[in-house]
């Protein structure tokens, strides 16, 4: 079965819009748990437009209430969130090469460039007992290097497949998927997914063999406020539930 972590980002953008407290974070949080996932994300940012510092914080303290429940923090690995990740002590940590400025994740870690840098960042979080998970696009080079780099698992960025599924080229494009999600798992990776995954294109990409986790966030709220969130809840898990894992 293929778990699933619901990002609050979303849920935390319409909160800060209002100036108040609502949605609250907290209630939320315990709803998806009530409901029966299996995780839940936050992404700070550096202008913390979403998530807050204090967010992250006050999830990792609800959290110790449900310890079945995984804590996924991701970022990108600058002093002050590695301090956060430091205080908040996550189950899952997961590395995201994104600007300060940047809008939202819209490319996976250059291992060529960047194995060297992270290597010591990586070895510090799971020194810490944090499973460190990197952010990659689909190529089965970036997956090698990836294995080098003592990180556990690697995060798929899925906004290639979500952008050409059902279109001609998404037959070659869940290809590349597939062949890296393939790699890792050669190499000792877990496999991991996430953006722009939905309730039409997840059965597909599930059809990959053993990812472990899926983080959804942005189609989640969307599709909750269209369809009810106890619906589309359920529809997700049960997805993730047929999944083809063997873990």
């Amino acid at each position: 079965m293929t778990a699933l972590s619901v990002n609050l980002n979303k849920l935390a953008l319409l909160r800060n819009s209002r100036g108040r407290n609502y949605p609250d974070l907290q209630h939320y949080a315990r709803r998806f748990i009530e409901l029966g996932v299996q995780g839940i994300t936050v992404h700070p940012r550096p202008d913390e437009r979403h998530i807050r510092r204090q967010d992250a914080l006050e999830l990792a303290e609800l959290l110790k209430d449900f310890p079945e429940v995984e804590y996924n923090i991701e970022g990108y690995p600058a002093v002050d969130f590695l301090e956060l990740v430091s205080k908040c002590r996550p189950r899952q940590c997961t590395l995201v090469p994104d600007a300060a400025d940047q809008l939202t994740s819209d490319h996976g870690w250059d291992f060529t460039q960047q194995l060297e840098n992270l290597k010591p960042i990586i070895a510090r979080l799971k020194q810490q007992g944090i499973r460190v998970a990197v952010f990659l696009d689909p190529d089965p080079l970036q997956a090698e290097l990836a294995a080098r780099s003592g990180a556990d698992r690697i995060e798929l960025y899925t906004e290639d497949f979500a952008s050409t599924f059902g279109t001609p080229q998404g037959r070659e494009v869940f290809g590349n998927y597939l062949k890296t999600a393939g790699c890792a798992q050669e190499l000792g990776l877990g496999v991991n997914a996430g953006h722009d995954l939905n309730l039409e294109n997840l059965p597909d990409f599930l059809s990959i063999p053993d990812i472990l986790e899926v983080s959804i966030g942005h189609a989640l709220t969307i599709e909750s406020i269209d369809q009810g969130m106890d619906h589309v809840v359920k529809r997700y898990l049960e997805i993730c539930q047929a999944a083809n894992t063997g873990n």
